[in-house]
């Protein structure tokens, strides 16, 4: 009996990377004017990768489901700030606010892992749970849960959001 190939097993040195945040995206398609949204965002967003923005290690495109049509995306960035500061600026601004005045027929959600310890996960719209959302009570992203930054760390300091929690209520 020949012995099986050796399997070839590797691992990664953060070393270069202490801060490291990898946040996973989601867009799924809840009626027909959806694929028009996710149509219209796809090329957008691959411009946006392709300025390649300071702190973005890298982005990879992904398939969830085809029914519902569900697909994202996993980003790995240098650090949180440097996310944070994209996420403020054009064109994920301009996204952003779009889709939480009206989301175009699609739901949303990231969820948001850091190196250092903290995650954090937002569900937008979804008909469904999904993800944490399975196993995990739900509570409002309100108040100290509307940002990022403070579901990560409840003692850290919001930046001003792009759409301020009263606008939609």
């Amino acid at each position: 009996m020949t012995n099986p190939a050796r399997i070839n097993r590797l691992t990664v040195d953060f070393s270069q990377c202490p801060d490291l945040v990898v946040i996973y995206l989601g867009m799924g398609i809840k009626s027909p004017r959806g694929v028009l949204t996710l149509m219209k965002l796809r090329p957008q967003i691959r411009k946006a990768v392709e300025a390649k923005p300071d702190g973005l290690l890298l982005h990879e495109d992904l398939f969830f489901s085809l029914v519902p049509p569900h697909v994202g995306m996993r980003q790995y960035w240098r650090d949180l700030d440097a996310l944070e500061k994209w996420t403020r600026e054009l064109p994920h601004h301009d996204w952003w606010t779009a889709f939480l005045r009206d989301p175009g027929g699609t739901y949303f959600w990231h969820e948001t892992y850091c190196r250092k310890g903290g995650f954090e996960f937002i569900y937008d719209g979804l008909d469904q749970p999904f993800g944490a959302l399975k196993f995990a009570t739900a509570v409002p992203a309100r108040g100290r849960m509307f940002s990022a930054r403070t579901r990560i760390d409840p003692a850290a300091t919001a930046p001003k959001a792009p759409v301020l929690e009263d606008e939609l209520s």
